[in-house]
């Protein structure tokens, strides 16, 4: 087959004539010649408002191939090598059962491989499964009543589960995981269109099927869920694991153990601490939800096309003057903020979208980075600092979502009324003052960068756009260091996905999860 890239069609031509009009005045073909076409790649060119493109890149099946190959030289005409993840077992005896704690998108996608091939991995899970863990996460959101062990944090499927399920991802990318990781969805009944889109997303509400399927095929072929089942301790024997204790009674064993913990379990990482495992603070980031008219930033993104396209998007940095990062972070177009407690009398928030992002109000985290300099050297300082950020949050809501107006956050004063906008949000909110528990360092850079992103997309800075605090889970404050082979400190231990430090977001967690299984099925043989 024939790869062709940067194959340009105007939004309001799009359609598979077209299509083939365009490729085959490329190819210098008729369109009879054309017996198959496929797309590889999906994206949109917005650069010019008045004429926005699609840019495909297909995969063309031709008659005579090879003499169309010959005929044309152009860097965007290529065969097409279908991409393959091969991997060849290892000759190491398996002499004990490899166990994955957690199961969000690392320990989900390592389990997923092993099961692949024939490995029958044993998932162990503090939460529950994921139709039980969405009726647990409603009622809180309802009634204010919070599961500690299932929640917006915890439970099937990681705190991904309740997001706009965004599958890009910036990492570098040699093996073509993120290509298995595309492949693992699809098959799990995730939307088609992820395969090609340049930023494909599932949607909360799918992702929720997905993340069942996913499980049910793990099982079918031969792993193992317990779930409500968390790790409480470590046994090592010579700076080696032998085993783990689960619910402070019972021990398995095991001289493998993928620790795909989440950014969340902190009382975990406290335990690994106890345990000698090797762990370094990490940079991360804090600040604040931005809720904006949905109609604002599709207009601004796309002009008069924004009715013909889907939900726009943005992603936005800045530099502070005293050269501290700022940055958009998990923007979901048309969707809700969520209270993303996981802690008692602690509150954070998040973003999530559906499928269809179809709420009237777009909104993503402003964050600030933040490292040791700010919060201590210790290394769950981060973790402290979060959580008093999380308890102010709490305190100043009353335990509700604290929102306030641009407006009144840049004359430090509290909100009493609403305008224009309505917070879309999942729990309920109250109009206050959020300059009143921020650091003031996080407040001006807030104020500093929304000024410039109002450069690059008039009306972001607008008297009504809201507020809501407190974003302070962008990522893990802690990072579990591990060698070359992905092993930490402690043999046959292996620190993974985004609660370990190495990812962040759904693909690169997913990704980093396939990368471990890759290693153990390479060391180890199954027979």
């Amino acid at each position: 087959m024939i790869r062709i890239r940067q194959v340009k069609i105007k939004v309001l031509e799009d359609n598979e004539d077209k299509w083939l009009e365009v490729i085959s005045r490329k190819l210098r073909i008729k369109s009879s010649n054309i017996i198959k076409v496929a797309i590889l790649k999906k994206s949109i060119d917005a650069r010019d408002k008045n004429n926005i493109y699609f840019v495909y890149e297909f995969k063309v099946l031709v008659k005579n191939e090879n003499e169309i190959l010959k005929k044309i030289k152009s860097d965007d005409i290529s065969i097409y090598l279908e991409p393959k993840l091969e991997i060849t077992k290892g000759e190491e005896r398996l002499d004990s059962r490899i166990v994955i704690v957690g199961s969000g998108p690392a320990g989900l996608f390592a389990s997923y491989l092993l099961s692949e091939y024939g490995y029958h991995p044993l998932i162990i899970e503090q939460g529950k499964r994921v139709e039980e863990r969405i009726i647990d996460v409603e009622k809180f959101w309802q009634e204010n009543i919070l599961d500690l062990n299932s929640n917006v944090q915890f439970g099937e499927g990681g705190a991904g589960t309740f997001s706009d399920g965004k599958l890009n991802t910036l990492i570098k990318d040699k093996e073509n995981l993120k290509q298995k990781v595309l492949e693992i969805f699809a098959q799990n009944k995730a939307p088609e269109e992820i395969m090609y889109l340049a930023n494909p997303h599932i949607g909360t509400d799918n992702l929720r099927e997905v993340i069942k399927n996913m499980r049910e095929n793990i099982i079918k072929m031969g792993g193992e869920f317990c779930f409500q089942t968390k790790l409480t301790n470590l046994i090592i024997e010579n700076q080696k694991l032998v085993g783990i204790e689960v619910n402070n009674k019972e021990i398995i064993k095991t001289k493998n153990l993928i620790l795909a913990i989440g950014h969340s379990a902190r009382d975990t990482f406290e335990m690994l601490l106890e345990n000698k495992l090797e762990i370094i603070p990490k940079p991360f980031a804090v600040g604040v939800r931005v809720m904006h008219n949905a109609k604002l930033i599709n207009e601004n993104q796309y002009g008069k096309f924004s009715k013909y396209l889907t939900p726009a998007s943005y992603k936005l940095t800045y530099t502070t003057k005293d050269n501290r990062g700022v940055y958009s972070f998990c923007m979901c177009p048309g969707g809700y903020v969520v209270n993303a407690a996981s802690e008692k009398e602690r509150l954070a928030v998040n973003g999530m979208s559906n499928y269809k992002r179809d709420t009237k109000v777009s909104n993503s985290a402003i964050v600030v980075t933040v490292s040791s300099k700010d919060y201590g050297d210790s290394t769950l300082d981060g973790v402290k600092f979060q959580r008093e950020l999380e308890r102010l949050a709490y305190n100043l809501g009353h335990g509700k979502i604290p929102i306030q107006l641009l407006k009144d956050f840049k004359n430090n004063q509290e909100s009493r009324t609403l305008r224009k906008i309505r917070p879309v949000t999942k729990g309920d909110y109250e109009l206050t003052n959020l300059r009143s528990i921020l650091p003031v360092f996080i407040v001006n850079s807030i104020l500093e960068a929304i000024s410039d992103f109002d450069k690059k997309i008039p009306g972001f800075a607008s008297d009504d756009t809201i507020l809501a605090g407190i974003e302070t889970r962008t990522s893990s404050p802690i990072r579990i260091v591990r060698d070359m082979n992905f092993e930490a400190n402690i043999k046959g231990i292996y620190p993974c996905g985004e609660g370990a430090g190495y990812a962040g977001g759904i693909t690169s967690s997913a990704i980093d999860g396939l990368k471990i299984a890759k290693y153990l099925i390479c060391k180890y043989k199954n027979d």
